[in-house]
């Protein structure tokens, strides 16, 4: 359904610059624009095709598909917006192409030489955009140093370091080698935890268990922690349940374990996705708070940052999330912000200091613009 959903929306949303690159460049009945019509028709199939296929297909046949259509996609996007851009620049030069209307110079009137003009530009900028867009996103993931200040937090905890991973995205592009530079970015931190924020995986099992099989080379000093994602819902998420502690990779499914480190003891909380209750696994964020100590410091994993103000409810002082990828196609987001109420970095929700990572993997495209993939590495300190 979510395939569905994207690929009739995107569908559509081609009409725009299929009627800008082709139907106002070509002359109806030429090879140009059967060309054209062909060529467009070809890359929105392909990229359907990798939508549909992205998680249930072995990423060796999906692969095939996912390269180019997911490079379509990126393209697209970039080259709808820089159309949309030209617009303005369009609109106000159409006073000049009218004054010539009917008397070509060259074999060219002003507004074709405007229209394929503006087209070129477009194109131009868009695979411009894409191509540094891919050396960023299949490139290392950056290690951010965070120092955050918790209330609640015992100061012999202070110092204490989680190293956050989210939106990995094993799947047709992203495999083993991918999780092996992963695991091999934390372990050089030597973190004191590890906490895996969702959406690992983009496929079952079957297809994904050597592509993860690296997660069992993962050491900090008190193991691995994980929460589901939303993609992990889509890919056989009670197989991945199974699986993932066969790698030392614990899930914490609305429920919280003590962290006793130097002395002293915080509570890391963990909550299913928030969009989970759709499967019949939904987030509880009273069940993984119960039993509590209000005395401690609460640390909750959760994978969408819309649960923070439900977490700030029920006491929760530090929430870390993933999800967003940091917009991973700026300027998109805007559009993150506005559902999500946060994109990437520190927050305070309700008085719940809150912590956004950019990922480690994408969704979609290889490609990532004003957002490289993060790994973070949370310290605590007490507030």
């Amino acid at each position: 359904m979510f395939a569905l959903v994207v690929s009739l929306v995107v569908g559509t949303l081609h009409l725009y610059p299929w009627k800008r690159i082709v139907l106002d460049n070509t002359t109806r009945g030429t090879r140009g624009r059967r060309i054209g019509n062909a060529a467009f028709l070809t890359l929105l199939l392909v990229m359907i095709t990798a939508l549909a296929t992205g998680t249930s297909v072995d990423p060796e046949v999906a692969q095939w598909f996912a390269w180019p259509g997911y490079l379509w996609l990126a393209v697209f996007f970039y080259l709808t917006l820089a159309l949309l851009v030209l617009e303005i620049p369009r609109l106000a030069l159409r006073p000049w192409t009218r004054r010539d209307a009917g008397r070509p110079r060259d074999g060219l009137s002003r507004r074709t030489l405007l229209t394929r003009g503006s087209a070129v530009a477009a194109g131009a900028v868009a695979v411009g955009v894409t191509g540094y867009g891919v050396s960023v996103a299949l490139g290392p993931p950056t290690v951010t140093h965070v120092p955050l200040r918790v209330r609640r937090l015992d100061p012999r905890i202070g110092g204490f370091r989680i190293a956050l991973i989210s939106d990995v995205h094993l799947g047709p592009i992203l495999g083993r080698d991918h999780t092996r530079r992963i695991v091999d970015l934390v372990n050089a931190e030597q973190p004191d935890l590890v906490a895996i924020a969702g959406d690992l995986v983009d496929g079952t099992v079957e297809h994904l268990a050597d592509a993860a099989a690296p997660l069992a080379g993962l050491r900090s000093t008190h193991g691995t922690y994980f929460v589901t994602g939303n993609h992990e819902y889509y890919s056989g998420y009670r197989e991945w349940l199974d699986h993932l502690p066969r790698l030392g990779v614990r899930p914490l499914r609305n429920e919280h374990v003590d962290i006793r480190h130097g002395g002293g003891v915080f509570h890391l909380a963990g909550i299913n996705d928030h969009t989970a209750y759709r499967f019949q696994d939904p987030g509880d964020i009273p069940a993984a708070v119960r039993g509590r100590d209000p005395e401690r410091a609460l640390v909750m994993l959760a994978h969408q940052p819309r649960d923070a103000r439900a977490a700030a409810e029920h006491g929760v002082d530090l929430l870390l999330a993933g999800h967003t990828h940091g917009g991973q196609l700026s300027p998109f987001e805007m559009a993150v912000s506005l559902q999500q109420g946060a994109v990437a970095g520190a927050y305070d929700v309700g008085g719940t200091r809150m912590y956004v990572t950019r990922g480690a993997g994408f969704w979609g495209p290889p490609v990532r613009v004003g957002a490289p993939p993060d790994i973070s590495l949370v310290e605590l300190h007490p507030a």
